[in-house]
C-alpha cells in the first residue's frame, strides 16, 4: 500500500511541477493519468461509479470531485488535485492544495489551517484511540479555533484492495466514539474545509459539490497506517511541497510551522 500511496505523492509532485494560470486542468489530467500508466499504475478514479477522468481537480469554490474541463486556470486560482492509483492490487488515494499566484490572506491561512488539521487528525490516528477523536481533531483546529466550515456531507475513509472502505472518518465528531482502532487499519483522513458556510451542493452532473456560498473550500488528504505510538503516513507530502516551491507560478509563504 505504501508503494501505491508513494506513487499518488510522485504524480501530486509532477503535477505541482507544471500547474499554472494558462494551463487547463483537462491537459492536467490527461498528463496525470499518462504518468501513472507510465510507472505501472492504474488511475483508481476512472470509471470508478461512472467518473471520466483519471483524477478530480477542484477549483475554488468546488469541494470535490471536480471534472476536468479546458477553462485555463488563472491568477489567483485555488486548486485542488485528488488523485487515486491501483498498483499490486492496492489502492492509494490522496489530495493536496495548491494557489496560483497572488492569494488573498484569508485564503492563505484557510490552506494552512487546513493542512495543520489533517496532520491533527493524523496524530490520533493511534492503536486504541477511536475514529472520533480523529474528526473532532480536525473539527477542533477548523470549525471551532477558526470559524470555517466542514463540510459534513464527505468524509475520509478506510482503504485497501477496495478505493473506498469501512469505516467512515468523518471530519467533526466527539472524542471517544466511533470504531476502536487496531494497528494496521489503513485510513485516508482528508479534511474538506470551507472559508463560509459548511453547506454545499452536488452539480447535475452528479459529482461535483460546490459550496453553497460559493466561497473557497480547500482539501488535503493523506493515506495513514494505525500504528501503536504513532501512525504511520504512507503518503509523502514533502517531494510536492519540494515541487511547488520550485514553481515559482505557485504561492508558497504560507508554513505549516506557523500558527496564529
Amino acid at each position: 500500500m505504501r508503494q501505491s500511496a508513494l506513487l499518488v505523492s510522485k504524480t501530486l509532485a509532477e503535477a505541482a511541477k507544471i500547474v499554472k494560470p494558462g494551463i487547463t486542468s483537462i491537459s492536467l489530467d490527461k498528463f496525470i493519468g499518462d504518468f501513472i500508466r507510465d510507472q505501472g499504475g492504474t488511475p483508481s478514479f476512472l470509471n470508478y461509479h461512472g467518473y471520466p477522468f483519471n483524477s478530480c481537480i477542484s477549483v475554488n469554490d468546488v469541494v470535490v470531485h471536480g471534472f476536468p474541463n479546458k477553462n485555463e486556470l488563472k491568477e489567483g486560482d485555488v486548486v485542488s488535485i485528488d488523485i487515486g492509483v491501483v498498483k499490486n492490487g492496492y489502492h492509494g488515494d490522496h489530495a493536496y492544495t495548491f494557489a496560483l499566484g497572488e492569494i488573498p490572506e484569508e485564503i492563505i491561512r484557510l490552506i494552512r489551517v487546513t493542512k495543520e488539521a489533517l496532520y491533527k487528525g493524523i496524530e490520533k490516528a493511534i492503536a486504541g484511540n477511536r475514529i472520533g477523536d480523529i474528526s473532532y481533531a480536525i473539527q477542533e483546529h477548523t470549525e471551532k479555533k477558526y470559524g470555517y466550515g466542514v463540510v459534513r456531507e464527505l468524509v475520509g475513509h478506510g482503504i485497501g484492495k477496495s478505493l473506498h472502505e469501512d469505516p467512515q472518518v468523518p471530519n467533526y465528531g466527539k472524542r471517544g466514539t466511533g470504531l476502536k482502532m487496531k494497528e494496521g487499519l489503513v485510513l485516508a483522513i482528508e479534511p474538506m474545509i470551507n472559508l463560509g458556510a459548511r453547506d454545499v451542493y452536488t452539480e447535475a452532473d452528479g459529482w461535483t459539490v460546490r459550496t453553497r456560498d460559493h466561497k473557497t473550500s480547500v482539501h488535503f488528504e493523506h493515506d495513514v497506517c494505525v500504528k501503536r505510538n504513532q501512525a504511520d503516513i504512507l503518503s509523502d507530502y514533502s517531494i510536492i511541497e519540494r515541487a511547488e516551491k520550485a514553481n515559482a507560478n505557485l504561492f508558497t509563504a504560507y508554513d505549516l510551522s506557523v500558527t496564529t
